[in-house]
């Protein structure tokens, strides 16, 4: 049997011997991008110098990076799909190409985790009017030893990686299959046959999409390689099933005896539960903790929680149990501390949660039922009333709906919802259309006035103000910082004069990468509670009128103006509480 922790300790070995430099986990609320609530892949963190900034580590990077993804949770239930999981990288930033890449993961399966050739299968890119058939790989695999029958041609939609918005990095990609059938794995590769399980993926990015639909070679190639740790654990210890593994059989076997039911009878209603629980503790516990809402990030981990405790009614658990399973979960990842750091919050907003939606469920089943029986179609009032009245999230009334095989008029429901509460389809979508590489002018202009808004704040209200956060749009940067009142209106007016004079002074904005101590020893600021690597890139204002000869000083990826001038008169409209001890504040530049 091996373990997580030592598939983990293989893994960053391995590549760290081909010279590639451990990166910190990010926090799973991407800092300082709008385009997803949550982060989707190691790659995400990584943006900024997938497009050509130069990374203070270097050109070959590798790491373990928590993830989660929502697209796909209409599949948990299943053997290997899950919302939350831990993601193996490593890349090369115009560096090394197709033959060094693919023969590293190569290695890496074949030589260090010992996986037999006869279980191994890969596929390529076929080719389209935006990009050429991959022949290139392909030959790189045939040289490595895999026969032409285990090489699948697919399209696009198998094949290809990006970009995640309209326009940015993008390219086909080769991807590795491993069969977990308990018969002989057939002679040719057949994409479709489920046996077929993938467990790494090398994204090729060599082009830049334009927004009008071009595809254009980049001057900087990379290797952004992905691959499931969950996955790869499971074909490791030869199970089928995913949840068979240490990661998850705690829970699992919790589930069992609160529940009175063996995993065997119930599979998908343990594996929902499971999954769900797990990725609401990592969202709870994470650097930038989010408490459930009806928005944004808070309202995927409320629909995570109630769709948990659904299906524990299925169960018949009748006991407040996400506490009990949140506690396992703790228990089997000990070495994210932010999750014992923040254990406490996890089970009292947890339970806080369960408690609240138990209150009305049972109710909402009822009329649910009895709307189901009436007629044939829940229409959209209805569909908002379960949602509004009894807390129940589309979603679930949608599950409801084909579970009974009745039609829900949703567009009837989103009307209703826009109709209560202006909210964009976007915010339970979690996407944006800017894409995740917007370094378009007025969004430079907010990163620098990020900075400035920073420095500002420890000026008029303390230096126990400490970043929590941030998130930057064409439109407005957000700001999160440790506080615990609201700001007077003088306040506000005093933030805005000092930024604005900054702004005014035409100060020079100096990068340089630094090792982070020695960074932070020189009075860079870090965000609270992020974690960073050995060597990072500081922007200062330089500004000769300070005793430090400087304005404000901070660890940050970018991108920035190169002189305050650039920025225009900043405007801070807008102040809100986040959580007990954390505000938030608004702000706009004006041209």
């Amino acid at each position: 049997m091996i373990t997580r922790k030592e598939l983990i300790e293989k893994y960053l070995h391995f590549f760290k011997s081909k010279d590639h430099k451990e990166i910190p986990n990010s926090s799973l609320i991407p800092i300082n991008d709008p385009t997803v609530l949550f982060t989707t892949a190691g790659m995400h963190p990584l943006v900024p110098y997938l497009s050509g900034q130069p990374h203070p580590l270097g050109k070959r990077l590798v790491n373990i990076q928590k993830c989660i993804r929502t697209g796909d949770i209409e599949q948990v239930g299943d053997s290997t799909h899950h919302t939350f999981f831990e993601m193996l990288g490593n890349w090369s930033l115009g560096d090394y190409w197709k033959d060094s890449a693919i023969s590293y993961t190569f290695q890496f399966h074949t030589k260090i985790l010992k996986i037999p050739l006869e279980r191994y299968a890969v596929s390529v890119f076929i080719g389209d009017k935006d990009s050429v058939k991959d022949e290139e790989s392909a030959k790189i695999w045939l040289s490595l030893g895999i026969s032409k029958e285990r090489i699948a041609f697919l399209p696009k939609k198998d094949n290809w990686w990006g970009p995640t918005g309209e326009s940015g990095p993008c390219g086909p990609d080769t991807e590795m299959f491993y069969w977990t059938g308990k018969e002989k794995a057939p002679k040719i590769f057949d994409p479709k046959d489920k046996n077929w399980v993938e467990i790494g993926n090398d994204v090729l990015i060599q082009y830049e999409k334009t927004k009008d639909n071009l595809f254009i070679p980049l001057k900087q190639k990379n290797i952004d390689f992905g691959g499931g740790l969950e996955r790869t654990l499971a074909v490791l210890n030869n199970f089928e099933d995913n949840y068979l593994t240490e990661i998850w059989q705690p829970i699992i076997k919790e589930i069992e005896t609160i529940s009175h039911k063996k995993y065997e009878d119930y599979k998908k209603e343990m594996r929902i539960i499971a999954d769900h629980l797990k990725t609401s503790v990592f969202i709870l516990g994470d650097e930038q903790p989010t408490i459930p809402a009806n928005i944004g990030q808070g309202y995927v981990l409320r629909r995570l929680i109630r769709r948990a405790i659904r299906y524990g009614k299925i169960l018949k658990i009748e006991i407040n149990f996400t506490k009990i399973i949140a506690e396992k979960v703790i228990e089997i990842y000990k070495d994210y501390e932010t999750l014992t750091k923040n254990k406490e919050l996890i089970l009292k907003e947890i339970e806080k949660e369960e408690t609240k939606f138990r209150t009305t469920v049972e109710r909402g089943i009822r009329k649910f039922e009895k709307l189901a029986n009436e007629q044939k179609e829940i229409s959209g009032i209805d569909a908002f009333l379960l949602f509004q009245s009894f807390g129940f999230p589309i979603e679930m009334t949608e599950e409801m709906c084909k579970e009974r095989e009745i039609k829900i008029d949703k567009i009837g429901f989103d009307k209703e919802y826009l109709n209560h509460q202006e909210l964009s389809r976007t915010t339970s979508a979690g996407i944006f259309k800017s894409g995740l590489s917007d370094h378009s002018e007025k969004t430079t202009r907010l990163h620098t006035t990020t900075h400035l808004l920073n420095e500002a704040l420890s000026r008029v209200l303390g230096p126990e103000v400490a970043q929590r956060g941030s998130n930057i749009t064409q439109e407005r940067t957000r700001f999160d910082f440790v506080f615990s009142r609201k700001l007077t209106e003088s306040e506000i007016k005093e933030l805005e004069d000092i930024v604005n004079k900054v702004v005014k002074k035409s100060l020079t904005v100096k990068s340089e990468e630094l090792p982070y101590k020695e960074a932070i020893s020189s009075g860079a600021k870090g965000e609270f509670g992020h974690k960073y690597p050995s060597v990072v890139t500081v922007y200062t204002v330089v500004d000769k009128d300070e005793k430090k000869e400087y304005f404000s000083r901070e660890i940050c990826t970018g991108p920035h103006v190169k002189n305050t001038s650039e920025i225009g008169r900043i405007k801070i409209i807008e102040q809100s509480s986040v959580s007990a001890g954390v505000r938030r504040i608004k702000a706009i530049v004006e041209d």
